[in-house]
């Protein structure tokens, strides 16, 4: 029903947001991992997905089409709730989700609060070739997805060599190479590396 909105963020919770457009205040639940993606912002475009219930309509939003593509995949899965999967969003990047369908990490998906050995068997055997198929055509077809993932891969190289993730964080919005989807991940964590020194 409603792919996107655009509009002025009027409120950034970790769990929600509430974007006006339009005279109209949107109220949108979000993952954290989304929450992070718009600490500083005031205008956004928030793509969407509309759960609709007997008792209660809710719209998702999701900073990238690849967040909202393993949300409304997560919820296809028996067992896995529009909450649970928000929560699995929350606690773990896009990236390592998919690296955990496509290797069939259960452990990966068992350290979130909620998801059982049982689900989190049922999430990697249902989606791993749906993983495996779909997303790399998703990511050839958005630079800007690219791009994204190139940040995540180098966020979690400075993780593992001690940076805290605010401090990267920070010093990532001073880095104009990160919407460039070509430039090598190496060149992106020497030239944050300089950055963080």
């Amino acid at each position: 029903m409603y792919e996107y909105i655009k509009g002025s963020i009027i409120q950034r919770q970790p769990t929600h947001l509430v974007v006006e457009t339009g005279g109209i205040g949107y109220h949108i639940s979000i993952s954290l991992h989304s929450f992070t993606q718009l600490d500083g912002v005031k205008e956004a475009t928030i793509l969407t997905h509309l759960i609709v219930k007997e008792d209660s309509h809710t719209l998702f939003g999701f900073t990238t089409e690849e967040e909202r593509f393993l949300f409304i995949q997560l919820i296809s899965v028996n067992g896995v709730g529009p909450n649970t999967a928000r929560l699995i969003l929350s606690s773990l990047e896009p990236v390592s989700i998919r690296s955990a369908i496509i290797n069939g990490d259960d452990l990966m998906f068992k350290k979130v609060k909620g998801v059982g050995p049982k689900t989190a068997q049922r999430i990697i055997i249902d989606l791993r070739d749906k993983m495996a198929k779909d997303l790399p055509s998703l990511d050839s077809k958005d630079n800007k997805s690219t791009a994204y993932h190139l940040k995540n891969e180098a966020i979690s190289a400075l993780i593992a060599l001690g940076f805290g993730r605010p401090q990267i964080e920070q010093v990532f919005k001073n880095i104009p190479e990160l919407s460039d989807p070509s430039t090598p991940i190496e060149d992106l964590i020497k030239i944050a590396l300089k950055k963080l020194a």
